[in-house]
């Protein structure tokens, strides 16, 4: 049985806080990536529930934060999809990710967001 791996590194501040957040997986070679941040969600099949993982560096924009995450529910619609064939999950998914960039693009110029 072939096995791969991916390995998170973490570089904390003094309080503990993301400084960098880096990482490598062996199906991609020994080449390390760099990310602001992170969101892992695991279902426990001893527990039968979710364990999350969320970090992001100081760095990491609030805009960029919003955009992440839209863009990590649009990739959910696609997985539940291609797992579930369930299309009215993943339609409301995508409808959402087309909501909440609706509401970023309206207030993008009071935050001087583009």
């Amino acid at each position: 049985m072939k096995k791969s791996e991916i390995y998170f590194s973490i570089a904390l501040d003094d309080q503990r806080i993301p400084e960098a957040i880096s990482w490598r997986a062996t199906d991609a070679g020994e080449k390390i990536h760099f990310a602001k941040a992170i969101n892992i969600s695991l279902w426990d099949r001893d527990e039968a529930g979710t364990m999350k993982i969320d970090l992001w560096t100081k760095d990491m924009p609030v805009d960029e934060m919003k955009y992440f995450y839209i863009d990590t529910i649009g990739a959910m619609a696609q997985s539940i999809q291609t797992a579930t064939n369930d299309s009215v999950m993943a339609s409301k998914m995508r409808a959402l990710c087309e909501e909440l960039m609706n509401h970023l693009q309206s207030n993008a110029p009071e935050n001087g967001q583009q």
